[in-house]
């Protein structure tokens, strides 16, 4: 089998966690035995971290797979996956590594398993460099979904930066197929409302304060809409530590969804968080787009799987998006084609059409 291994340049484009979590999990759904070299080749510091350790133990466990190489700072690895199996799966980053990026690699593996999966995620649940689990909740759950699976996901705890300590159980039952989606008509933004949040020893003026200048923000520039964002002190019995972070969402007519999201940090002034999230909620409403910068690149793997044509309309297409597409070209042979929107509205806008041409995925327990 050592001649058919597919090899796997960690070091190019994104060059870190994601082109590890995409390969991987294409890899684990397709079968194929891989070597991944120069992992986080040019990152400050080199080769696996704790995160995307516990990743790839928890698709190798998913599978019953065989990995080597996998240590604390190994910058490379070989995994050879079997049959991927339901039932329940754990993974510690032990850290304030994000839950989040663990359900990103598990999520598409649990979809084309035997029967359905409960996934025990423990680590950060609102943690930098990722998503927070709120987006996850909020905007990429109803999008996904689109693609024709539901998961259910149960935060029991929520961990933050540097404690971690957060748990999220997610349910998912798997599908025969996926459907390809066509998110290409934005329609206009109805809706917006959020939720700052506060926990441990921070005061709920810090919640309120982030999102009273978010609402100042966003008013400026979007003047005939309500915006609701809650201020909420998690309970003490459900948050590890302290912490305390925005996000907030608007919706189109059309069922688009767009998110800014912020987290508090020491020294940082909270009107400071809430500016920023609002800064990004409403770039990225600029673009034209029917997904935000975030949800791009996560949408790549189920277009890749799906059986049909997907098509999502974006703003510019990010570096994490353009390795999505190599890899699920590499590794899972699917077509796409990213060019200009030629649409009049967006004809002054940086907006892309993304096309896949899907290689339907089928599960072969089902």
């Amino acid at each position: 089998m050592e001649g058919q291994r597919v090899e796997v340049d960690g070091g190019i484009m994104e060059g870190g966690g994601q082109i590890l979590r995409v390969s991987t999990a294409l890899s684990c759904l397709l079968g194929l035995p891989l070597r991944v070299q120069k992992i986080r080749a040019g990152r400050s510091t080199p080769g696996l971290r704790p995160q995307h350790l516990s990743g790839l133990e928890m698709v190798r466990d998913l599978c019953g797979g065989h990995l080597e190489g996998a240590e604390i700072g190994s910058t490379e690895i070989t995994f050879t996956p079997e049959k991927i199996r339901g039932g329940v799966h754990t993974a510690d980053t032990k850290t304030a590594g994000s839950v989040c990026l663990l359900m990103q690699v598990s999520m598409p593996c649990v979809l084309f398993a035997a029967s359905p999966s409960e996934l025990r995620l423990k680590g950060g649940t609102n943690a930098e460099m990722a998503p927070q689990i709120d987006y996850t909740m909020m905007v990429f759950k109803p999008i996904a979904e689109k693609f024709g699976f539901t998961f259910n996901c149960d935060i029991k705890t929520r961990g933050y930066y540097p404690k971690g300590g957060g748990e999220v159980i997610v349910r998912v039952s798997p599908v025969k197929r996926l459907d390809p989606i066509n998110l290409t008509d934005r329609g206009s933004v109805t809706k917006i409302y959020g939720r700052a949040f506060v926990a441990g020893v921070l005061p709920l003026k810090v919640a309120k304060d982030m999102a009273a200048a978010a609402v100042r923000c966003i008013r400026k520039e979007i003047r005939d809409l309500y915006v609701s964002i809650q201020p909420v002190q998690e309970a003490r019995d459900q948050a590890f530590g302290n912490g305390s972070g925005i996000i907030i969402v608007a919706e189109t007519s059309t069922g688009c969804l767009f998110a800014g999201s912020s987290l508090g940090k020491r020294g940082v002034n909270a009107d400071k968080v809430g500016i920023e999230a609002a800064e990004m909620l409403l770039a990225n409403l600029r673009h034209g787009g029917t997904v935000d910068e975030y949800l791009q690149d996560q949408l790549i793997i189920f277009m890749a799987l799906a059986n049909g044509i997907s098509r999502i309309k974006t703003g510019p297409v990010t570096l994490h998006t353009q390795t999505a597409i190599h890899f699920a070209e590499q590794l899972a042979k699917a077509k796409f084609t990213v060019k200009k929107s030629e649409e009049e509205e967006d004809a002054t806008k940086d907006t892309y059409i993304i096309e896949c041409e899907g290689i339907g995925m089928a599960n072969p327990h089902l």
